[in-house]
Formats: C-alpha cells, structure tokens, sequence
C-alpha cells in the first residue's frame, strides 16, 4: 500500500466517522446551548438539569438518523474492503 492510499484512506475514515457523529453531536450542542441560555436568563444556578434534556435529545437524534449513519457506516466499510 502507497503513502498516498494510507492517507486517502484516513482522511476519508476522519471525514465518514465526523458525518455520522453530526447529528448527535449537533443535537446535543443546540439542546445545551437552549437550556443553558433559560438558566442563565432565570438566574438558576442548577447545572445539571441539562443533563436529562440533552440526553433525550441526543437519543431521538440518534434514533431519527440511525438508519442512514449505518448506511453510510455500511458504504464506508465496502469502500476500505474494496
């Protein structure tokens, strides 16, 4: 195996595992900056319920998206296969 499809097959492993973690990640990123701005707005000083909010949210992403992570998942094995 060349250098070059050493790194082709890296960059592209680090650019199909980012795609699949978005949804996620995004989820979980607006639910806590939603939740964070309420408490700061109403002075609450309880940090952790953003906890079970950000968790349902990352789970109904992960649920909603699941079929087409694994199908990228899916594409990205075949392609390192072939």
């Amino acid at each position: 195996m060349s250098e070059t499809a050493a790194i082709e097959m890296a960059r592209h492993a680090l650019a199909t595992g980012l795609i699949v973690c978005a949804p996620v990640l995004l989820a979980g990123l607006v639910v806590g900056v939603v939740i964070s701005i309420v408490l700061a707005a109403t002075q609450i000083q309880e940090f952790t319920l953003t906890f079970l909010p950000k968790l349902a949210a990352m789970a109904l992403a992960a649920a909603l998206a699941g079929p087409w992570m694994l199908r990228n998942l899916v594409t990205f094995a075949r392609w390192m296969i072939q």
